[in-house]
């Protein structure tokens, strides 16, 4: 299944909501690949094995379940994450991709391929259809951190060095 949505990080149409800057989104999203157990509750470990030139790898623990993957750096375009296929897990990739359409309009495009196909069968197409929702809610609830963190100044540079 492949899955793909845009969350609206910017809007100069709406005072209620506080701006972020390019550069705190950036660190923000990659906060979440360094620490991911600040935005994922069910973790109970992220162990980051190796450091590349723009990528590294990691070992992630859900209780007896874990998982490897790579995480692939693009300065303030994009987080990718790879998991290989491992175990009874097929591979599969997740894609955070800045979007500025304008100078005041800034988004995340969340791209999701599961490895899996698409399937036709009504009982596979409601189990797409609720793996939708959760990597939406999970992205929605990744923006609202990284919201959060971003109006107590902890994504700002002079914190980070």
């Amino acid at each position: 299944m492949k899955f793909e949505h845009i969350i609206q990080i910017n809007d100069p149409m709406n005072p209620l909501i506080d701006t972020i800057s390019i550069e705190q989104l950036w660190r923000g999203l990659v906060l979440r690949a360094e620490s991911p157990s600040m935005f994922v509750p069910h973790l109970d470990e992220c162990t980051i094995l190796e450091r590349g030139d723009g990528n590294f790898t990691r070992r992630l623990r859900y209780g007896d379940l874990v998982i490897d993957d790579v995480v692939h750096l693009t300065p303030l375009k994009e987080v990718r994450y790879e998991v290989p296929a491992q175990g009874e897990i097929a591979a599969s990739s997740l894609s955070m991709k800045i979007e500025a359409p304008t100078n005041a309009v800034l988004l995340v495009r969340f791209s999701y391929d599961d490895g899996q196909g698409e399937h036709s069968d009504p009982a596979n197409e409601m189990y797409d259809d609720f793996k939708r929702s959760a990597y939406q809610e999970a992205d929605i609830d990744t923006v609202r951190i990284l919201r959060q963190l971003a109006g107590e100044g902890k994504l700002d540079a002079s914190l980070l060095n």
